[in-house]
């Protein structure tokens, strides 16, 4: 095997699994009900908006993912398309957006144990549960692949089983049982919050989203990825719409919307609701899955981001030294960070440790997006001027969509200024943004001596 080589072992239907994965975590199952309390029945409207937003996204990604496959996507195409700068703040920005979610899907799972184990501290958990995936991403990129794929296929037929019974229940419900399209207009209305509650759940559906663009990461370590990326991409965006719309417009049937939150699980309270024997552990156990698994994505990708910023000269050289197995060890550890900050938040706010760690790590990821649609627009424009060849897959209404995506993405991030509980999202983001300047500015005068 070449030295500090990654290898390419990863199948389609693996790459798809790992994006899926890491999208189908606690941003469906337990940030819903955050979603759901700050829109109301119209939350519909924001996780369909979101995931016009991603299709936008994945569009642009597919486009320059399969003309330029690398293991350092969309950092090193900014790098390449708009400035070294700009590669910088994206691949540190990426990594710091994956490493805080690893946080934000911890702090959930100290959530799910409470359910089994209310008096336990939830650190406890977060530090079992990270030996177990630390331990997964240790051994190979095929292990942690086969590993993935089981983590996706039980929690994505357990949404296909939700969405079956759940739509039993509505359709067999007698007009008294309070279960039917009527829970779309109680309680203030379709919209209870006006527009606004609308706009901003679109910013807390991104969440949700967080972990599709791992199939652009993923590129460097794909089997004909010219094939795989976007047989990949298009199967990911079709299935979280889908699943997505369905689970929750399902669960406001049965739900009544102003009793969803972040206590617990939506999916748990529907089945609570149900009656149905023992269904609300094993859709727990189920959610618990779902949140290891996105995890488990997740330190993957940042793992991988810190390894291509070592490959580049813009983080230690040590980062990207890789074992005999193909595993870069040493970005694996520091991208646990996450962990460690995620205990300590979870000690210090317990009651919001959840909505904290989600605001820090959306900057990064929101960036990390916005600068996609930017570096598209520069590497179509370089594209077509070098006349080089025909671009295989192509992103459909350029340049306006592109623009689109850009544009939501920014006011919305702007708005979260004007939010409560996101206000963090830019007292995080802005001074980030300065620190990175910063580094780079020494680095590249250290570089120049």
């Amino acid at each position: 095997m070449e030295k500090n080589k990654l290898q390419r072992e990863l199948s389609s239907n693996q790459i798809t699994m790992i994006a899926m994965g890491c999208a189908i975590g606690t941003g469906l199952f337990l940030g819903s009900g955050l979603a759901i309390s700050t829109a109301g029945p119209s939350v519909l409207i924001s996780y369909a908006i979101g995931a016009f937003i991603v299709l936008l996204l994945m569009g642009c990604l597919a486009e320059m993912t399969v003309a330029y496959p690398t293991s350092g996507s969309f950092g090193t195409i900014a790098e390449k398309y708009i400035s070294p700068f700009a590669g910088f703040v994206v691949r540190y920005s990426y990594w710091i957006a994956n490493v805080l979610a690893i946080g934000v899907e911890v702090s959930a799972i100290a959530v799910y144990m409470k359910y089994w184990f209310p008096d336990v501290p939830g650190s406890i958990w977060i530090f079992l549960f990270a030996a177990l995936l630390i331990y997964v991403n240790a051994t190979s990129v095929n292990t942690f692949g086969n590993f993935e794929y089981v983590f996706s296929m039980i929690k994505i037929s357990a949404i296909v089983i939700f969405i079956l019974l759940g739509a039993y229940v509505v359709i067999g419900a007698e007009p008294s049982s309070g279960i039917g399209l009527e829970n779309y207009a109680n309680d203030g209305g379709f919209m209870p919050f006006g527009f606004w509650g609308l706009w901003v759940a679109i910013f807390i559906s991104l969440f949700s989203f967080l972990g599709t663009e791992l199939i652009a990461v993923t590129a460097g370590e794909a089997k004909d990825p010219d094939i795989a990326v976007p047989k990949a991409l298009k199967a990911t965006v079709f299935r979280l719409a889908t699943f997505y719309v369905l689970t929750i417009g399902i669960m406001l049937m049965i739900v009544p919307w102003q009793a969803a939150g972040i206590d617990k699980s939506p999916f748990v309270k529907v089945m609570e609701i149900l009656n149905v024997p023992g269904a609300s552990g094993i859709m727990n156990f189920i959610i618990l899955t779902a949140a290891l698994s996105a995890m488990n994505s997740q330190l993957y990708a940042s793992t991988r981001m810190i390894f291509s910023l070592s490959e580049q000269h813009q983080a230690p050289a040590l980062f990207q030294k890789v074992s005999r197995k193909g595993v870069p060890l040493r970005a694996l550890l520091i991208s646990t960070l996450g962990i460690f900050l995620a205990a300590g938040v979870k000690v210090l706010l317990p009651d919001t440790s959840y909505a904290f760690m989600m605001g820090i790590s959306m900057f990064g990821a929101i960036l990390t997006w916005f600068m996609v649609f930017i570096s598209h627009l520069y590497f179509r424009k370089r594209w077509e001027k070098s006349g080089g060849r025909k671009l295989p897959v192509k992103m459909y209404g350029f340049p306006y969509l592109t623009i689109l995506g850009a544009f939501l993405l920014f006011a919305l991030t702007v708005s979260t200024w004007f939010t409560g509980p996101f206000k963090i999202v830019l007292q995080f983001g802005v001074p980030w943004l300065i620190f990175l300047w910063i580094v780079y500015l020494l680095m590249s005068k250290i570089r120049r001596k």
